[in-house]
């Protein structure tokens, strides 16, 4: 038992039913198979919790919950990947992260046969399919299947970024959002494609990049039928039949669907140009705008189609040049039904009725 803490509580909390009856807490959410499970996991939120970091003051009702709590404050790291050498602090993150290499997900739902690691994933995923929204953020009135959803959508409408970069500086809104950044400041790329030896820091974007190989678009809109590979993708989609843009400018009350479309837009009040080409030195707003205008100096043409040989500068190039292979054409306009390619093309053409 050297190195590992037994905790009454982590045994039963992963024991969860796939398709059966769940028991909730009305507190965190947290679903359990049996009333028993529940009623036992509800003590912790009623317990005295005499238990006390004396790093950070943190009450705990359970020996073992604060000692695993202690690891944070030590950076203690026993728990090793024999594939890539990382450092867990306890075995079930170790068993979680080896999932990663093995791409191995036992969990899936019935419904939209989706994959997952986790018990605990797939039982939050099944809420997606209900109807039972009960959660409603108070701002814009969207509903949430679960309270840790509302509560990190609820991040979005705050200015508040509790979680700071200590080498940048950079702030966040979640945690999960600080500890993917930190990887970038690492040369660390701990997750290797093993059809194409790419190699990534995050395991959600090499899950994606995955995809890329498979073909699967798991990710179905239940409005038009299109599929994508990511949630996001979808979600991003879904806006555009729904209308709903959330993220408001305070100076213009100009609406985006997501929120990096809305910081680019606010330097267009601030007339920022914080981003300079050292041959031409022109000023660029977005430091992805620059990377594409410097490409000009430099003649590269990185993205080249696998059909043709074809190359571009730019990867929307080569994604509208794609198309005429398969001869997809994706903007329909929906009061005459005249279709394009390009999405400025349709965008102009849209204005014609409008009498614009």
């Amino acid at each position: 038992m050297d190195g590992e803490v037994y905790c009454p509580e982590s045994s039963f909390v992963s024991t969860l039913v796939i398709g059966g009856k769940k028991h909730a807490c009305d507190q965190c959410d947290k679903t359990f198979a049996t009333s028993s499970q529940l009623k036992q996991h509800s003590v912790t939120h009623s317990e005295e919790k005499t238990l006390i970091c004396t790093v950070c003051q943190k009450g705990f009702n359970r020996l073992c919950n604060l000692q695993r709590h202690l690891l944070i404050h030590t950076g203690e790291k026993t728990h090793i990947c024999q594939l890539c050498k990382k450092g867990f602090r306890d075995s079930h993150e170790l068993n979680k992260h080896v999932l990663v290499h093995t791409g191995d997900r036992p969990y899936v739902c019935e419904i939209c046969n989706k994959g997952f690691r986790q018990a605990y994933d797939l039982n939050r995923h099944v809420m997606i399919h209900s109807d039972n929204k009960p959660h409603v953020c108070k701002v814009c009135n969207k509903g949430f299947a679960q309270v840790c959803n509302l509560k990190k959508h609820a991040l979005l409408h705050s200015k508040d970024k509790p979680y700071a970069c200590q080498i940048c500086s950079k702030g966040f809104h979640l945690k999960a959002g600080l500890d993917a950044h930190v990887l970038i400041h690492t040369e660390d790329k701990p997750y290797v494609c093993n059809v194409c030896q790419k190699a990534f820091r995050h395991p959600y974007n090499f899950n994606r990049h995955i995809l890329i190989h498979t073909g699967e678009k798991p990710h179905v809109c239940n409005t038009c039928g299109k599929s994508f590979r990511v949630t996001s993708s979808l979600n991003r989609h879904q806006m555009m039949h729904s209308g709903e843009k959330p993220h408001v400018c305070n100076v213009c009350n100009k609406g985006f669907r997501e929120k990096f479309a809305l910081n680019k837009h606010m330097l267009v009040h601030t007339g920022e140009k914080p981003h300079i080409c050292y041959m031409c030195f022109r000023h660029f707003r977005l430091k992805a705008d620059l990377k594409k205008h410097f490409s000009i100096h430099t003649g590269e043409k990185p993205y080249v189609c696998e059909v043709c040989g074809k190359a571009y500068r730019l990867l929307h190039s080569l994604k509208e040049h794609r198309l005429s292979h398969t001869g997809e054409i994706p903007f329909v306009c929906n009061i005459c039904n005249k279709g394009f390619v390009q999405k400025a093309n349709f965008v102009k053409h849209g204005q014609t009725h409008h009498g614009k």
